[in-house]
């Protein structure tokens, strides 16, 4: 059960590995693109490259779902980057359904895990399998494996690598519930842990008033998608890379600094930020130095 290109790998890692893969419960086709055409999930498109059967509920309590879901008689269902699931359909299976996240359970439980590690600075994650129970990413854990976070990784590098990594877990847990020699370890359940909220354009806004560490983990956390945004010249600016500015203009009271050909420096709490990669509304991404070719500014901005 998966929809994105995170969960295609772990797909496609079960069929190398010869996993009898009976089916694939993946999203209905939705329109994208500009012609708003119906287009199947990543998951959709290799499970047809596949010859792999394909459902494709709205609801996952729909009763003629269920029974073609029962017709298939899996002894395991496996969810990568999916929905919340009904017990109806993750008690179904003889040997129950287990996730994959992509975090260091029981940290960073939620729609994020991602986004959030990096925005708070983390230097380690990793990828978690568990067993499905009624609260959200709360099940018993099977196996995890660490992954370390760079300085300059951005989300889809992290996600690179953790979607990678995911797969072989994956691969490691089915073949571990088959031969009935797994751990099932249980989550502590502390108010205190770190969560990943679903991720909205609002709260992308960059805070200016953080310091200059907070602000660029922020802006790494949200990049390449949804990006991190200000407001630039009346018009809203995704930010999608920047560094600790390492000279420092003098402050003459502005919150922006430009020599209008290869730097473009925001204030922050403790410091100047250096603008790397952007995107003015209405115009596409560029590094700051096309960007500085073509949009003049002033320091009083």
């Amino acid at each position: 059960m998966g929809t994105p290109e995170f969960a295609v790998s772990s797909l496609q890692k079960l069929v190398e590995s010869e996993c009898q893969v009976v089916a694939v419960i993946t999203a209905p086709d939705k329109p994208a693109g500009r012609g708003l055409q119906l287009t199947p999930s990543p998951v959709k498109q290799y499970a047809v490259s596949q010859g792999i059967p394909i459902l494709q509920p709205e609801k996952l309590k729909n009763a003629d779902f269920l029974e073609e879901l029962r017709s298939y008689h899996a002894d395991l269902q496996v969810v990568v980057a999916f929905r919340m699931l009904p017990e109806v359909v993750w008690n179904m299976p003889p040997k129950g359904t287990f996730n994959l996240h992509a975090s260091l359970l029981p940290k960073y439980r939620g729609a994020a895990p991602i986004n959030w590690a990096i925005i708070n600075g983390e230097t380690e994650t990793g990828v978690t399998t568990f067993f499905l129970e009624h609260e959200i990413d709360t099940g018993k854990i099977i196996f995890q494996e660490k992954e370390s976070i760079h300085y300059d990784d951005n989300v889809g590098t992290l996600y690179e690598r953790l979607m990678n990594k995911g797969a072989e877990l994956v691969v490691r847990t089915v073949k571990a519930v088959e031969a009935g020699n797994y751990p099932q370890t249980p989550q502590p359940h502390d108010e205190e842990l770190k969560a990943a909220p679903k991720i909205f354009k609002e709260t992308c806004e960059i805070q200016w008033n953080q310091p200059t560490e907070s602000v660029r983990n922020f802006i790494r956390g949200l990049a390449p998608y949804p990006a991190a945004w200000t407001t630039l010249n009346g018009k809203l600016c995704k930010i999608y890379k920047s560094s600790v500015a390492t000279q420092i203009p003098t402050d003459n009271g502005s919150q922006l600094f430009t020599d209008n050909k290869h730097v473009l420096l925001f204030k922050t709490a403790d410091g100047w930020l250096s603008i790397d990669e952007l995107q003015l509304e209405g115009k596409k991404r560029m590094g700051v130095e096309e960007f500085l070719r073509g949009t003049k500014l002033t320091m009083g901005q």
